[in-house]
Order: C-alpha cells, then sequence, then structure tokens
C-alpha cells in the first residue's frame, strides 16, 4: 500500500534521525498529509499517527500541570477537547468519510498548521516584535448581512438586505490577517455567506484563492444543493457548520417550514461528497436540554455524521432581543455538566462558547493572541459578532492607509485584552480569587455591567437599531446584570472547588 510513498518514507525517516527542525509532531501531520486518506485505513498506520499526536497532547497537559500556572480541572478541559477534535479527525479517516482533498487539507492545515504550528511562525514573529504580544489566529468575517431565511430571534436581523462588503476589501481582509498575522483559519459567519455575490465573485472563490487556509463557513445549508456540495467537496478547505435547533419541530418552529427536511438533505449531500462538516446549535431557555439528548446527538453524530458542533448560547441582541430565551443559571450548569459528559466520554468535539471558555482561557474576542477579531458586511470592526458595538471602519481605514493591524491596535480593543488579562488570561494564579470565572468568560453576556462601563468610556454608536435599543432600555439593563449573579451564584463555588482539581 505505501510502496508508491517509499522516497517520502525515507526522507521521513532520515529527518527524524537527523532531529530536523521540525517536531516529532509536525513531522507525522505532514506525513499524514502525504499519504492521503486511502493509507490511513491502514489501521496500524493511522493507530500510529494517532497515538503519537495524543501523546504530544498528553505530554503538553502534564507541563502545564507542573507549572502549576493553571487550575487542573483548566488543564483537563484543554486536554479532553483536544483529544475530541483528534478522535473526531480519526473516526471520519477510519470509516473513509473524507475525500481525497478534504483530508489533505484538513491534516495538512487545519491539523498542522492552524491547531500545531499556531500559523506562519515568521509573521508570527514580525507581529510580536512590533506589538510585544502575538496576533490573533482567526479574523471572522461576515461578508453579508442578506439571508434566504429570516430566522427568529436572528442575532443579525438578517434577511432581504443589499448589504455586503465590496469584493476588494473582503479579498484584502484575508490576504492582509494571512501575511500579517500569519492566520490560517477563517471563518464566514452572516447573514448567509452562501449569498454572497459580488464582481461575480462569491465565498468559493475565496476559499480556492487562499489554498493554504482553512476556511469554516457557519450556513443554514439550504442553498447546499447538489452542485454546491459538490464544489465545496472539490476544495477541500472549508468545513460547514450547519445551523440546526434540534430535530425536525424545533429546528422549523424557528427556522422556518420544511428547513429541517432540507438541512437533512444537505449534510446527506455533504456526507456524499466526504465532506469534513458538523453543526450549530443556539441554547435557549425552551430547547436547551433537547439540543443535548441523546435523541439529537445519536441523530447527528451518528446518523448524520457530523463531525462537530459549536454551541452558542441565546444572546439578547437582534432581531426581537429578549431576556426571556436566556438559558436559566440551572440549565447553564446543566449544559455544562452534559457537553463536557459528550466530549470526554463519547470524544465528540462539543465547544460550547460559554461553558468551554476554560479551555481557551477565557474570553478569545477583540483580537486577543490565540483569538479573533469580527468584520461586517459593512465593514465595521466588531470585538465579536455577538457585540455590534464598533469604534473603526475597515473600508475607511484602508482608504486612509492603514491596515488591519493597525485596527487592530485601536485603543477599544486594546482596552478589552487588557480587561481580558485582569480577568485571568495569562495571569499566574496563588488563589482561586486570584483570576476571574472561565466558566463565565463573556464580557457582554457575563458581565454587562462592566461592558456598558466601556461602551460608555469609548462613546461608541451601535451599529443597528436593535443594540441602540438595548442600550436605551433600563429593564434590559437591570435584567442582565440580575442575570449575571444569578450565574455566578451557582457557578463560583464549582469554579473556585471543583476546577482546583482534576474534574473526574
Amino acid at each position: 500500500m505505501l510502496n508508491n510513498h517509499s522516497p517520502f518514507l525515507k526522507k521521513f525517516s532520515l529527518s527524524l534521525e537527523n532531529n530536523q527542525r521540525s517536531s516529532w509532531t509536525e513531522k507525522m501531520l505532514d506525513f499524514a498529509a502525504h499519504i492521503g486518506p486511502k493509507a490511513f485505513r491502514f489501521t496500524p498506520l493511522r493507530k500510529l499517527v494517532a497515538s503519537s499526536l495524543e501523546e504530544k497532547l498528553r505530554s503538553s497537559a502534564q507541563s502545564l500541570l507542573a507549572k502549576g500556572e493553571h487550575f487542573p480541572g483548566v488543564v483537563l478541559d484543554r486536554l479532553d477537547l483536544s483529544l475530541a477534535i483528534l478522535h473526531s479527525i480519526e473516526r471520519a479517516l477510519a470509516e473513509g468519510r473524507l475525500g481525497e482533498r478534504s483530508a489533505r487539507k484538513l491534516l495538512q492545515i487545519f491539523a498542522g498548521d492552524v491547531l500545531v504550528r499556531k500559523g506562519e511562525p515568521s509573521a508570527k514573529q514580525r507581529f510580536l516584535a512590533r506589538h510585544g504580544v502575538n496576533p490573533p489566529e482567526i479574523l471572522l468575517i461576515s461578508p453579508t448581512k442578506a439571508c434566504n431565511l429570516r430566522c427568529h430571534g436572528c442575532y443579525a436581523d438578517s434577511g432581504g438586505t443589499n448589504e455586503k462588503l465590496p469584493w476588494p476589501i473582503f479579498e484584502r481582509l484575508v490576504e492582509e490577517a494571512h501575511d500579517l498575522w500569519g492566520a490560517r483559519f477563517i471563518v464566514f459567519s452572516g447573514g448567509e455567506p452562501l449569498v454572497y455575490r459580488d464582481q461575480g465573485k462569491t465565498v468559493l472563490d475565496l476559499v480556492k484563492q487562499f489554498n493554504d487556509c482553512f476556511f469554516m463557513m457557519y450556513t443554514n445549508g439550504t442553498l447546499i444543493d447538489d452542485e454546491m456540495a459538490y464544489r465545496i467537496g472539490q476544495v477541500g478547505n472549508l468545513m460547514p457548520a450547519v445551523s440546526v435547533e434540534g430535530l425536525k419541530e424545533q429546528t422549523d418552529q424557528r427556522r422556518g417550514p420544511g428547513v429541517f427536511e432540507k438541512i437533512v438533505a444537505a449534510l446527506q449531500r455533504l456526507k456524499r461528497e466526504k465532506v469534513f462538516y458538523g453543526i450549530s446549535i443556539t441554547a435557549t431557555k425552551d430547547n436547551a436540554e433537547h439540543l443535548f439528548s441523546d435523541e439529537v446527538i445519536d441523530f447527528y453524530f451518528e446518523e448524520m455524521k457530523a463531525n462537530f458542533a459549536w454551541v452558542f448560547h441565546y444572546m439578547p441582541i437582534g432581531r426581537s432581543f429578549t431576556l426571556s430565551l436566556l438559558p436559566s443559571p440551572k440549565q447553564r450548569i446543566w449544559m455544562w455538566r452534559r457537553s463536557w459528559e459528550l466530549v470526554r466520554k463519547r470524544k465528540i468535539f462539543i465547544a460550547d462558547f460559554w461553558n468551554s471558555g476554560t479551555a481557551s482561557y477565557g474570553c478569545i474576542a477583540a483580537g486577543r493572541e490565540g483569538g479573533y477579531l469580527a468584520v461586517d458586511w459593512n465593514g465595521w470592526i466588531l470585538p465579536c459578532v455577538f457585540m455590534p458595538y464598533s469604534p473603526v471602519n475597515i473600508i475607511e481605514a484602508y482608504a486612509q492607509g492603514k491596515t488591519l493591524e493597525d485596527v487592530w491596535a485601536n485603543p477599544f480593543f486594546a482596552r478589552l485584552r487588557q480587561w481580558q488579562r485582569e480577568y485571568g488570561y495569562k495571569k499566574k494564579i496563588v488563589r482561586p480569587e486570584d483570576r476571574g470565572n472561565w466558566m463565565m468568560p463573556c464580557l457582554i453576556r457575563d458581565h454587562y455591567q462592566k461592558f456598558r462601563e466601556l461602551i460608555s468610556d469609548f462613546q461608541l454608536t451601535p451599529q443597528d437599531q436593535n443594540a441602540a435599543a438595548a442600550l436605551q432600555d433600563p429593564e434590559y439593563f437591570q435584567g442582565m446584570v440580575a442575570y449575571n449573579q444569578a450565574v455566578a451564584e451557582l457557578m463560583d463555588p464549582i469554579w473556585k472547588n471543583e476546577y482546583s482539581r482534576l474534574i473526574s
């Protein structure tokens, strides 16, 4: 099976013997990408690569524990989530669910450049020399506000509109993230990214152009017909995250009649084209238990063969925002326990942007080291897609001769990054109270009063009417602060007691 790869194998073996610059882990990933998915059906070889990567992850975790800079529970969370990514990829390879292009791009770029090498080294070094910190690793772009659906409670209030980024701006954003930050992971959100058209170009044209980057696309899935699924499979470096609300009743209730069946058809097409895909879910007070039920998890991960899930708690921003849909404090605790149970026992990659905050060392917004910045359809640079308040527009910045790096240095984003550090990011712990609770990492959702103080200090204007209405509603302010306090009462004891030891 491996005879055709003998020249590469010889070079690979020599490089290990000579202890050349790249690490054993990097060599294994490069080797895996070179031999392709067919060879990975050969169980001993696949197990060798997977076990070597797992050993590397466990060794890194032991090193962190020895340093004593993080709670043992935090180290365990990071390790288990990383192992879930590894096992998700291994399962897809073992079952022959990845096409040639998807497998090579997933191993070489996503696993290699994004997860292990963390981007292009020289670009990161130049950024570090200029600013004293490492750059963000992710750029999230919402190229259009347009969407073919009109979902209840949409955070972006998407629908019928012509608001979109001009193609030259869209292209330059990715180019600068690539060249100035060394970023290799770009995320598309919306609106619906597959609706985007400008100068005859689409998001797939951008994905194909930057073939040394890996892209993820949040999509409602309804536009993934046979041709689109084939094209996604052909580019290889795009993984769709299809939005669902659970099963048929819950999904159609929020997204419209018949949407669930279209989503199922889209997932089946992506499976047929051997694409690496997953789901994106929004947890509310009404559906939290349903989303994490065995019925839903088994349907999407066993029957539909999803490879990952991103969990978003309902954010009271956007269309018809309301505090009544926020998961209750008790539900947040339940989701925390349930999601980590699925990660640890079933090795399913489920990342909850709030309850997995421990694995990311807190909030990753505002261009934090290893984190991300967001750009909306009108060019406004946002700390986070759920924070529609901005001090700077990239289109105006480009017209003034500035770059994405200049925008990153804006005082507002710098102040948010300072708050992240004060809250505990890269802060050495002596006592539990020396660090903020990473189970409550979100400035706008978990620390609303502090968020409002920052908005006031920088006199930021909201980017839509919904965001403006939220600032003007005293009941909204009082309700958010009360919610934060209620969540803290339940989560602070867990953070101080359970995370200070290894969670079983």
